[in-house]
């Protein structure tokens, strides 16, 4: 067991949630019991995750997608409450990490799928408000664009879609989980990578065909659970804490 505000001091440090502008309110968003024994792990905040949390035991909710957002409305009323309530009532904190999770270097969303796919950092990737968000890695041993789905789909349970539009055997990658935009494509092209692989589908079919690049759209939800698990490893090492992933796949 440890204390909750020791918890959120390691989380802010480790994932240096002050480097980087954003639309979350990373950090603790709900603040529940004093002491934590067991934290769940979700890619979002959500009704289902909370009960899921709750029927698991849980103490405290770490996830990607949070419940508060700069611009969003902050009132505490309809849906808001009716989700929230299942916090409240059974004292449990929320914590929120976006852009930090998803440009660690260690635990991140893109640093885990350049790892699960065997490449090393290289260079940043995706810049947003200065900062990168995404990272573009090598493979010592080039791989073949059906092999690097059928990694991402047996190990993240994806069913990816593919523009097979570049080189055969792959070296240089470059990756932005969830919803990469046409900047990153463009991006990609630029710094001559062999394939991009983002989460969100977007319409580059003639572009990608054009520029002949290969593309991956792994899906958003499928391309943002390494992120959660990688920092569920951190934590049971680290502050000796039980541990539980909530997988609740959306499809997108």
């Amino acid at each position: 067991m440890k204390k909750l505000n020791d918890i959120v001091s390691f989380l802010n440090d480790f994932l240096k949630i002050e480097d980087i502008k954003d639309a979350s309110w990373n950090g603790l968003q709900v603040e529940g019991a004093s002491e934590v024994k067991k934290i769940a792990y979700a890619v979002s905040a959500g009704s289902e995750i909370f009960q899921k949390s709750v029927d698991e035991k849980a103490d405290m909710i770490i996830v990607h997608h949070g419940q508060f957002w700069k611009g969003g409305d902050p009132r505490i009323i309809g849906w808001n409450k009716q989700r929230l309530d299942i916090l409240r009532d059974n004292n449990i904190s929320l914590y929120a990490s976006h852009l930090p999770l998803d440009r660690h270097n260690e635990v991140g969303n893109n640093a885990q799928l350049l790892k699960l796919l065997g490449a090393k950092i290289k260079e940043e990737f995706s810049l947003h408000e200065g900062k990168n968000v995404g990272w573009i890695g090598e493979l010592i041993s080039p791989k073949s664009i059906k092999e690097i789905e059928k990694i991402l789909n047996e190990s993240l349970n994806t069913k990816s879609i593919v523009l097979p539009f570049g080189k055969e055997k792959i070296r240089r990658i470059a990756v932005c989980s969830g919803g990469g935009d046409y900047a990153d494509f463009m991006e990609a092209i630029e710094k001559n990578v062999d394939l991009y692989i983002t989460g969100d589908t977007s319409e580059i079919y003639n572009m990608a065909k054009d520029a002949k690049i290969n593309v991956i759209f792994g899906g958003h939800y499928a391309t943002e659970i390494l992120g959660v698990k990688a920092l569920a490893e951190v934590i049971e090492k680290k502050l000796k804490l039980e541990t539980v992933f909530i997988d609740i796949p959306s499809g997108l």
